[in-house]
């Protein structure tokens, strides 16, 4: 998606299609520099404050969305949604959460990524969005389900309506993980863990796209997009926490009706 600056994002092509805004932003057209160049919008890692005021001002700005509406949770990577049923959203208090849901016209859902794994939702039928944040912690608690299954109860969404795109993250070449956390998947996937860990030259990798679209796939959802590019192999284009040994930034994604 191109804007007036020099911010750039990835999208999903249904969901543009469908015509809801998101985007999966670049870390390209900031103000952040060193480690954390330059559209850091990760507000603990060490970066300026003001350079991080700016890249969220700035990447609003690019997809024409009110600072009011902007709305966060704290990441925790944990499996708890949260439910923004109010606008403007001036009094959240970002609760802890890593799945946000809402149908309400001018919310702008905002999550922030460095390997993990970003999940857009979108009911084109009940107009509702809804967005999750997966590492292997999110991912095996089924943060993804958790999400739809908040679409459906709260506003009625049926899964076969709903619109998903796996974002921009760490790839299963890049994602060597130890054995607690094999013993996790096997526990979370039972017979469908086999197709998720690669064992290779010593070392098991966790293929996070694959797991999340089973994830999603037994939550009912059919229509879904992967976006196939990886923070840890394109470090010029995308934060990687892994790949830049964690002293990096986190890039933004944003969704809104």
């Amino acid at each position: 998606m191109a804007s007036p600056s020099l911010i750039s994002a990835t999208s999903f092509s249904h969901l543009s299609r469908a015509g809801v805004v998101h985007g999966v932003l670049t870390r390209q057209g900031g103000a952040s520099t060193g480690a954390f160049t330059s559209l850091n919008v990760g507000r603990l890692v060490g970066d300026d404050p003001d350079a991080v005021e700016e890249n969220h001002r700035r990447a609003l700005d690019a997809f024409a969305r009110e600072p009011r509406g902007l709305t966060e949770t704290r990441q925790v990577h944990g499996e708890a949604i949260a439910l923004v049923e109010r606008f403007p959203a001036g009094a959240w208090e970002r609760p802890e959460a890593d799945g946000l849901v809402t149908d309400q016209s001018g919310v702008t859902l905002f999550m922030r990524f460095a390997d993990c794994v970003p999940i857009l939702l979108f009911d084109p039928q009940k107009k509702v969005i809804g967005m999750a944040h997966a590492g292997w912690r999110g991912t095996v608690s089924r943060v993804a389900r958790n999400t739809v299954a908040a679409m459906q109860a709260q506003y009625g969404s049926r899964p076969q309506d709903i619109l998903a795109g796996i974002g921009p993250s760490i790839c299963a070449a890049h994602y060597s993980v130890g054995e607690e956390v094999v013993a996790q998947v096997q526990k979370a996937f039972g017979t469908e863990a086999a197709g998720l860990l690669i064992r290779q030259n010593g070392e098991v990798k966790l293929d996070l796209w694959a797991a999340n679209r089973v994830v999603l796939e037994q939550a009912g959802v059919r229509q879904i997009e992967i976006s196939g590019q990886c923070t840890a192999c394109n470090v010029d284009a995308w934060f990687s926490h892994r790949a830049e040994k964690g002293r990096t930034g986190r890039f933004g994604a944003l969704l809104g009706l």
